[in-house]
C-alpha cells in the first residue's frame, strides 16, 4: 500500500513540475486578423511559449487594465493606435523595458520617449498613412496634395471626414499641431469645418464610398481601408476603389502623417521575460510581414520590405513620411480636443 501511495505521489509531483515549467504569455490584443493566428503559432513553435489571448478593442483593453489593477493577468498589450498607446503609458498601465533588439529594429519616432532609466514603454510594429482620397473627375490632384489644402476656400463644400474626436483624426490633428503650432492648427480646423459637404459621420471606409458615390469630392482615410477595398473579393468595392484617386499629402514638406499599431509589456506582467520575447519576435522580418500584411500596413522594423500589391500600387513603392515622434502626437491630444470644441468640429 505504501509503495502504491509513493508512486502516486511521484506521478502527481512530476505532473506538477511539468505544469510549472510550461511557459505562457497572456496577451490582451486589439488586433483581430486571420494572419495573426499563424504569427502566434510560429512564435510558440520557435520558443515553446504558449499564447493565451484576450480580444477587445483599444478602449476596452485600456479600461480592463485599469479595472484589474495589480490583479491583471496581462503580460503583453497590443493596440492599434499610437495615441492610445501613449494614453496607456500616461495612465501607468505599461512598464518600461530595455531590449537592444527592439531598440535597434524600431526607429525612435515609432516608439515611446525613453523613461528616466532609458527604458521604452511601447514599440510600433506596423505603420499606416492618413491619406486623402478624391474624385478623379471633379478634383485636381494638386488641389489636395497637402493637408493644409483641406481647409482652403477652393475646396469649400467638398470634404467628407469621420468624427474629429476619433483617435485616428486626433492623431492627425496632433501631428499638424506639432508642425504648425496651435494657432495655425485651430484656424485650419475651422477651415475644414467650413469646407464640409456634410456633418462628420461613419468610419473611414464610409468616407471612401462617399467620394466614389459623388456625395463629396474629397475625404480623409487611413491607407489600409483603401487597400482593403482594392484587394476585396467584392467587385463593387474594387470598382469604388478604382473611382477615387489617392494622395499621400505633404510630400514636398514634412511628409505624410503616419500612425502605428504596437505593443507594450503590461505593468503587472507575471511572465515578463516571455512578454519581452514576444515583442522581440514581432520585430523579426518573418513576423513583421505577418503583422503588417494582416491589416494592409507597412512594417516598422528597419530593412523589412513590403510585399503587399495594393500598397505598392498606391505609392509606387515608397513615400515620404513625417518623422516627428508618435509620442508627441499623443501628448498634443488634450489641446486638440479643446480646439475641436472651439471650432465646432463634431
Amino acid at each position: 500500500m505504501l509503495k502504491r501511495i509513493t508512486c502516486a505521489c511521484a506521478l502527481l509531483l512530476a505532473a506538477g513540475i511539468g505544469a510549472a515549467q510550461e511557459q505562457v504569455v497572456n496577451l490582451y490584443s486589439a488586433r483581430h486578423y486571420a494572419t495573426d493566428e499563424a504569427l502566434y503559432n510560429n512564435f510558440t513553435k520557435a520558443t515553446g511559449i504558449r499564447i493565451q489571448r484576450v480580444d477587445s478593442d483599444d478602449a476596452g483593453i485600456l479600461a480592463r487594465l485599469k479595472a484589474e489593477g495589480a490583479a491583471s493577468p496581462a503580460d503583453v498589450v497590443l493596440l492599434v493606435d499610437g495615441a492610445r498607446l501613449y494614453r496607456g503609458e500616461a495612465d501607468g498601465l505599461f512598464q518600461p523595458i530595455r531590449s537592444k533588439l527592439l531598440e535597434d529594429a524600431i526607429p525612435p519616432n515609432l516608439r515611446s520617449l525613453p523613461a528616466e532609466d532609458g527604458g521604452i514603454s511601447w514599440f510600433g510594429f506596423s505603420l499606416r498613412a492618413r491619406v486623402v482620397v478624391y474624385d478623379k473627375l471633379k478634383v485636381k490632384r494638386e488641389d489636395v496634395d497637402t493637408y493644409e489644402e483641406l481647409a482652403a476656400p477652393k475646396n469649400k463644400g467638398r470634404l467628407c471626414i469621420r468624427s474629429g474626436s476619433h483617435p485616428y483624426n486626433l492623431s492627425l490633428f496632433g501631428a499638424v499641431t506639432e508642425h504648425l503650432g496651435e494657432q495655425k492648427t485651430e484656424a485650419w480646423l475651422r477651415g475644414m469645418v467650413e469646407n464640409m459637404a456634410r456633418a462628420p459621420k461613419g468610419g473611414d471606409t464610409d468616407q471612401i464610398k462617399a467620394v466614389a458615390s459623388g456625395e463629396c469630392a474629397i475625404a480623409v482615410t487611413n491607407s489600409y481601408y483603401l487597400a482593403r477595398m482594392m484587394r476585396s473579393a467584392n467587385a463593387e468595392e474594387r470598382a469604388m476603389a478604382e473611382r477615387v484617386g489617392v494622395v499621400f499629402p505633404n510630400q514636398a514638406s514634412w511628409g505624410t502623417h503616419v500612425n502605428i499599431a504596437g505593443g507594450a509589456v503590461a505593468k503587472y506582467a507575471r511572465n515578463r521575460a516571455s512578454a519581452i520575447k514576444l515583442l522581440e519576435y514581432l520585430a523579426t522580418p518573418e513576423a513583421q510581414n505577418y503583422f503588417a500584411n494582416g491589416n494592409n500596413e507597412w512594417p516598422t522594423a528597419k530593412g523589412v520590405q513590403i510585399s503587399n500589391p495594393a500598397l505598392k500600387a498606391m505609392t509606387g513603392g515608397s513615400f515620404k513620411s513625417e518623422t516627428i515622434p508618435i509620442a508627441k502626437v499623443g501628448m498634443n491630444q488634450p489641446r486638440v480636443q479643446q480646439m475641436l470644441d472651439r471650432v465646432g468640429f463634431k
